[in-house]
């Protein structure tokens, strides 16, 4: 017990660097400071209502089942609605009301590089508070990988990119696509992993494994914007008023 402990601790490490870094990226502006706090709050916060809307959906699904019995009869149909929805869309719906609740709060004049920043914030909290269930009767193998991947960090980075995209350039795809997309690779992984699906064929698994190459791919190019966007004056640039 004592070692799980220490290997959750340990798994967490990036997350917390991750969120030092943002958060100390403009250490001088106590509003920006201000924010990022409120973002992390947000992110532990949110938790609920995903558990809320979550069971809601599941419970659409259990009543359509009792007309249905599709759960029994197509069990992979049930597993990719339940993952897709109930899951990935509750979750990722949830982030971005929250991230929006916070943007409209306006403590200082938001930048494309900011909005990013606050997106991700919001995306590692939750992704924190969730990984402590998914920590019990994990292996440290399992924890530590996840502690890596970052899911959660991935797919607010990409969330929020797309969103201040979206406002820059005052095309509302843009934002579309800030809840579409990572809502499809959140699904997907979750999906992959289901025994459902692992049960048709074990090579299944290599979607679930190239899934998370790519959440580890996101987290190094959300590192480099973050790098690259000190430099480049559309990212630093008021886009909120």
């Amino acid at each position: 017990m004592i070692i799980n402990i220490l290997v959750f601790l340990v798994s967490i490490i990036p997350n917390v660097l991750i969120f030092l870094w943002l958060r100390n990226r403009n250490k001088d502006s106590d509003s920006y400071i201000k924010t990022t706090n409120s973002a992390f709050i947000r992110g532990l916060v949110s938790v609920g209502p995903v558990i809320g809307f979550s069971a809601a959906i599941w419970l659409c699904l259990g009543v359509i089942n009792i007309f249905t019995d599709f759960k029994t009869n197509i069990p992979l149909l049930y597993q990719a609605l339940y993952t897709f929805f109930a899951l990935a869309f509750s979750e990722e719906i949830v982030k971005l009301f929250a991230f929006r609740g916070l943007i409209k709060k306006k403590f200082f004049e938001y930048s494309w590089a900011d909005l990013v920043a606050f997106m991700t914030i919001i995306g590692l909290a939750f992704g924190l508070l969730e990984d402590i269930p998914y920590a019990v009767g994990a292996s440290p193998i399992e924890m530590i990988l996840r502690g890596l991947t970052m899911g959660h960090v991935g797919y607010g980075f990409i969330m929020g990119w797309f969103y201040g995209k979206g406002i820059y350039t005052g095309k509302k795809v843009y934002k579309i696509i800030a809840f579409f997309f990572p809502w499809l690779i959140h699904g997907l992984y979750d999906f992959s992993l289901s025994k459902e699906l692992l049960k048709i064929n074990d090579n299944f698994a290599i979607i679930g494994v190239s899934l998370a190459v790519v959440d580890l791919i996101i987290i190094v190019l959300m590192i480099r914007f973050f790098i690259k966007a000190r430099k480049k004056e559309k990212y630093n640039q008021p886009i909120i008023k």
